[in-house]
């Protein structure tokens, strides 16, 4: 299996399947979005604790961290919480995925890069979460080498990355208002390869998730996994308002081509059937997984057929890892699901660790 994970002494943009340190979770609490359905919610992000805390270290960022802390407790034992250690910070919401560092290593060093979070276009109040990055670097809860780009909206979410210079991306996403204009997407791509110092920029232009407030963020789309293999997710009923977007993005992903010219191995995930809440349909969606050191965490909907027909297709694209299924019911609530709310970490020399 192809990991991309030589320490070649060169910056770059890890794979996620490569061996991690920790994973942020920012927790949810009764001063965000998250408050009437809080006990749901925060229920779902104890077994994401749990799952993540038996396999690697695991970091909490919360204004009032002690209670997080005391709820994975009570549910999983005291010992997972060996793994576990807190920062106490303000916050406005919990979407790590998107206002954590964005990481390099050239393996032995971490570069911590801290892009602008503005809430997924100036949508929703952000100043808080924005400030999270350096309130944790600050404090030592994370180290490595601090690289401020607050001069340029990016997302964690927004990108994909194979660890051997191949950066993933969506056009509605980069080049929707209110992130970076007034660049254009030659300026953004140029930007891109600087920064994440990657070797090229594979823009999908299809795809786009009902009730999605990020403008198509990658991995609610296309997956990147070992062996130049792309999951992404699929669409076979023509009366489904997402189909036309879906199918298009799929023969795009059919014509691609890797560094080196050969065709990518393409794993069809299965659309969830529609979930709606208060009539507004919810974007529920199996690439929202997060790898995790031994395994893959991935999200489930109570739709026993399709969540173990996804198992099975990312259990194909990740070979000897545990495939572990997470009810992801109370997260798509508020439009988002596994993946997007959690940010890892890769693994460097012990000396550079936190």
């Amino acid at each position: 299996m192809n990991n991309g994970n030589a320490a070649n002494g060169k910056w770059r943009l890890p794979a996620e399947w490569e061996e991690q340190d920790f994973v942020q979770l920012t927790w949810p609490h009764k001063d965000t979005d998250w408050r009437p359905i809080l006990d749901e919610i925060t229920a779902t992000y104890v077994r994401m604790a749990k799952e993540i805390a038996r396999r690697e270290r695991l970091l909490i960022v919360a204004p009032q961290p002690e209670e997080a802390l005391a709820a994975i407790r009570r549910a999983a034992g005291e010992h997972v919480m060996e793994n576990i250690t807190a920062a106490a910070c303000p916050t406005d919401d919990t979407w790590a995925r998107d206002h954590a560092f964005i990481s390099l290593t050239d393996g032995r060093r971490r570069r911590l890069l801290d892009f602008r979070f503005n809430g997924w276009g100036d949508k929703f109040e952000a100043a808080k979460d924005n400030a999270i990055n350096r309130h944790l670097y600050d404090s030592g809860a994370v180290s490595g080498e601090y690289a401020d780009h607050n001069d340029f909206v990016l997302e964690g979410g927004a990108i994909e990355s194979d660890g051997r210079g191949t950066v993933f991306t969506t056009t509605g996403c980069l080049l929707a208002p209110h992130r970076n204009q007034p660049m254009d997407r030659q300026g953004i791509e140029d930007y891109l390869k600087k920064t994440l110092h990657a070797g090229r920029i594979v823009w999908i232009d299809h795809g786009q998730l009902t009730g999605d407030d990020t403008d198509g963020h990658i991995d609610t789309l296309v997956r990147v996994a070992p062996d130049d293999t792309l999951l992404y997710v699929g669409c076979d009923d023509t009366a489904d308002e997402q189909y036309a977007e879906l199918h298009a993005m799929e023969g795009q992903l059919r014509s691609l081509a890797t560094a080196d010219g050969r065709p990518y191995r393409l794993l069809r995930l299965p659309m969830p059937r529609p979930i709606a809440r208060d009539g507004e349909r919810l974007p529920a969606t199996y690439a929202n997984f997060l790898v995790v050191n031994g395994a893959v965490l991935y999200p489930t909907y109570a739709q026993p057929e399709l969540d173990a027909e996804a198992a099975a297709v990312i259990g194909e694209a990740f070979l000897g890892r545990e495939i572990v299924g997470i009810d992801c019911r109370s997260v798509i609530v508020q439009h988002g699901s596994l993946h997007c709310c959690t940010m890892q970490y890769p693994k460097i020399q012990p000396s550079q660790l936190a």
